[in-house]
């Protein structure tokens, strides 16, 4: 066991051994192990070296190390999130070790992935703040007894410019403009922060330093965790396997799921928002929820994609049996019973339409996450001027939600799925992008 220590400091240590790790329990044999491991990922890269990996763990007894890594950009984690941390469960059930990496560090760069603009940065007091959230959310889903929690600026804080350049001496400008995102942005003449193409690099890093035998991200990651492989390779170290996994679309059915693109379902959302919100999910999505966010069987899955497919089975039954999973699973089958007949009491006996028409509102209507109610009102069309606005709202016509709205002057909070409604008729489901 002596190799499984080496880089990682005494209360790491000193927690494995706590742990008993030198004896396993292994579920399933290998070829069932290797499928639920595998059964929802994108891609395992390489997978010959993951078979050799996996059966070399069995065959001496001793845990893989899976790495995680999240920055705390965000107070909150959602579903998106847990699509991850679910198949890192199962690595945790089979008796294998996930380092849970807190990139305190990289958050102050903002992992450029996906990005078609530069990331605001962050202040170091948003980051530890953020932070102190991160791990008490992930303990929903991961068994805390067998998840080790870093932080990359262990290693980062301590290094010298000197120190950085030997680290970057192992990459090429034209290695990082193969990334989709950089070279959109390049062939489009968009900014490119130097310190961005830090990031891979920095990303890559934090394998060396916690020496991991796989590391698992969304597919939006694949570029940052290939240079984990390289980087390892360079330092002497067995490269790592990549496991990526699908990216989970928020409940507008466009976006990747987001906080600041209001489209997500938080992991501490309560329980009738979280059942409201994915009742609002497009009926498209539905099959794709099940699969990366429940514990639905594949053979229960597939049944519900055939019975959709055919018509057998009503897309608003199957919805709601959706969003009861859900919520079960953060906040026990009772809270889910009871957000599902809270549900009912507002949208069912209340009558609203079954087809509402849904209204996007671009991102540069809000600030600071508000809007204004009368702009809201022109913008989708509801009102012809500001004037025609106040009056409708001073008539007592407008609800948000079915909250009344009282003020002309005040600003809203606005989530994609939210209904607004105007007199008896006229109603909107509002999708922010």
């Amino acid at each position: 066991m002596r190799w499984f220590f080496v880089g990682q400091p005494k209360e790491n240590c000193d927690k494995i051994l706590a742990l008993g790790l030198e004896v396993f329990e292994f579920m399933h044999d290998f070829k069932e192990q290797m499928e639920i491991l595998c059964g929802g990922a994108e891609e395992v890269l390489p997978l010959d070296e993951f078979k050799v990996k996996f059966k070399r763990s069995i065959d001496e007894n001793r845990p893989l190390m899976v790495k995680y890594g999240v920055d705390p950009t965000s107070p909150d984690l959602h579903i998106g999130h847990a699509v991850s941390l679910r198949k890192l469960r199962q690595f945790q059930k089979m008796g294998h070790k996930v380092i849970l990496l807190i990139g305190d560090f990289t958050a102050r760069i903002g992992d450029p992935s996906q990005r078609s603009v530069t990331r605001p940065q962050l202040s170091e007091d948003e980051i530890k703040l953020n932070a102190k959230t991160y791990t008490k959310q992930a303990f929903k889903i991961l068994d805390e007894k067998a998840t080790i929690i870093d932080h990359n600026s262990r290693w980062f804080s301590m290094m010298s410019f000197e120190d950085i350049l030997k680290l970057t001496a192992n990459f090429t400008v034209a290695r990082l403009l193969e990334r989709d995102d950089f070279y959109k942005r390049y062939q489009e003449n968009l900014p490119i922060g130097l310190h961005e193409f830090l990031y891979p690099v920095m990303q890559g890093y934090d394998s060396v330093m916690l020496k991991s035998d796989i590391e698992l991200g969304g597919t939006d990651q694949k570029f940052n965790m290939l240079a984990g492989r390289n980087l390892q390779k360079v330092y002497g170290q067995k490269p790592q396997v990549v496991i990526t996994m699908p990216i989970l679309e928020g409940i507008d059915g466009i976006q990747k799921m987001s906080k600041s693109l209001g489209n997500h379902v938080g992991l501490t959302d309560k329980p009738d928002d979280m059942f409201g919100k994915v009742m609002s999910i497009p009926d498209e999505l539905m099959v794709k929820y099940f699969r990366l966010t429940t514990g639905l069987s594949k053979e229960e899955i597939e049944t519900i994609k055939k019975g959709l497919r055919d018509g057998s089975l009503h897309p608003a039954e199957i919805k709601r049996r959706l969003a009861h999973e859900i919520v079960a699973q953060y906040h026990g089958s009772k809270m889910a019973d009871t957000a599902e007949k809270e549900f009912d009491a507002i949208f069912k006996e209340r009558a609203l339409p079954m087809d509402i028409p849904e209204a996007n509102l671009p991102s540069e209507l809000f600030e600071d996450g508000k809007i204004w109610i009368v702009r809201l009102l022109t913008y989708i069309g509801f009102a012809r001027t500001n004037g025609e606005a106040r009056r409708l709202i001073e008539q007592g016509g407008v609800k948000l939600n079915n909250e009344l709205i009282e003020s002309t002057e005040i600003n809203v909070a606005v989530y994609s799925g939210d209904i607004l409604q105007v007199g008896k008729r006229r109603f909107a489901k509002l999708i922010r992008f």
